[in-house]
């Protein structure tokens, strides 16, 4: 067991020994004996590897400040300042990395994820809003460069989308995008009524990780019902109007998951798969977060009607998170997908 000390005030204990135990394990002749257990065991590993690093180097920048202290000590001087502002700065940047490591420390926060958008009661007004927030994610994806893929898609009778499932590729796109979990609202006059009233939209938002292949999600072909049909809709270019869509229901649990992205059937199967390994992963999940809610009543589930987030265009401009209290009157930057302090915020917070 190694550790960084400054001035006896800074300790951050490192597993070395751990981490020196993985290293010995990786380079047996048998380790890829249980190839499972195998890419646990380097996962653990590289995320130790990081993390140790990290630590080292902010163990060798503080024995610079520490130095640059001293000689100011002796003998201020403006070039020696500088360069200690400059390690100070350096410093912050490992001490956010390590911050941003803990408040990601999930074991599925790496993971890419699956989003869902539905929208709530209201018909046009809603699907406008869930369209909204679509757009606002998408936008999100964008910024951060991770690829997305809509996989199904149900537009709205006038306006907007009633729902939209895509995947997001990217690292630690669960890890965040949790953070949006809930039912989000929105306050504004409505564009669609000619008396120019005020009103309250809703839609929810779901987001779970992608499970990985080799993670233990058995399904039985036995208890799958796959039906095909024909992509309908104002889908646009999100939607490809052929005979290749997929419906899957897996019948033990009454899931249903479909894809209508892809022209090849085979495509779009293996995507539905791909969304109901993560349902059903889900769901192992979700019964152990019933089971430990049940000694921490304060952890509610998300349920519709339990808002997270409001979101107010008239008559006043606020977003505000009602979890973490993170509040800004640029709405626009939010719904343009500017997401990174409303999400940190909350994530910090939890």
């Amino acid at each position: 067991m190694s550790s960084i000390h400054c001035g006896g005030r800074f300790d951050l204990p490192v597993k070395e020994d751990r981490l020196r135990a993985l290293e010995v394990t990786s380079q047996r002749d048998t380790f890829w004996d249980s190839p499972q257990a195998a890419q646990e065991t380097l996962k653990e590993l590289e995320a130790l590897k990081s993390i140790f690093n990290d630590w080292q180097r902010i163990d060798a920048v503080i024995g610079d400040v520490d130095a640059s202290l001293e000689l100011l000590r002796l003998e201020p001087e403006a070039g020696l300042e500088a360069e200690l502002a400059g390690q100070l700065d350096e410093l912050a940047g490992y001490v956010e990395k390590l911050r941003f490591q803990k408040m990601l420390s999930g074991p599925e926060d790496a993971s890419a994820a699956i989003m869902t958008i539905n929208a709530g009661a209201g018909g046009t007004e809603s699907c406008d809003w869930a369209g909204m927030l679509m757009r606002m994610y998408l936008r999100y994806c964008e910024k951060k460069s991770w690829p997305t893929e809509i996989a199904d898609i149900s537009d709205g009778d006038q306006a907007g989308i009633k729902s939209v499932t895509f995947l997001v590729n990217g690292p630690y796109a669960y890890g965040r995008l949790k953070a949006e979990n809930g039912v989000h609202r929105l306050v504004r006059i409505s564009p669609f009524d000619a008396n120019k009233r005020r009103h309250t939209s809703f839609a929810s938002v779901f987001v779970m990780p992608q499970v990985e292949d080799d993670v233990d999600i058995e399904i039985n072909e036995n208890d799958l019902k796959v039906d095909t049909f024909r992509a309908g809709g104002a889908g646009g270019q999100h939607v490809n109007k052929t005979d290749s869509a997929v419906r899957m229901t897996h019948i033990p649990t009454g899931i249903v998951v479909q894809c209508q992205n892809e022209r090849s059937q085979h495509k779009n199967r293996a995507t539905a798969m791909k969304m109901l390994r993560a349902k059903l992963y889900e769901q192992e999940m979700e019964k152990k977060r019933v089971e430990l809610a049940e000694t921490e009543s304060q952890k509610k589930r998300i349920e519709w009607g339990s808002q997270i987030r409001s979101y107010v265009l008239q008559p006043y401009q606020l977003v505000k998170d009602l979890r973490s209290s993170y509040e800004t009157g640029n709405v626009q930057a939010i719904l343009d997908g500017d997401l990174d302090e409303m999400i940190t915020a909350y994530l910090l917070s939890a």
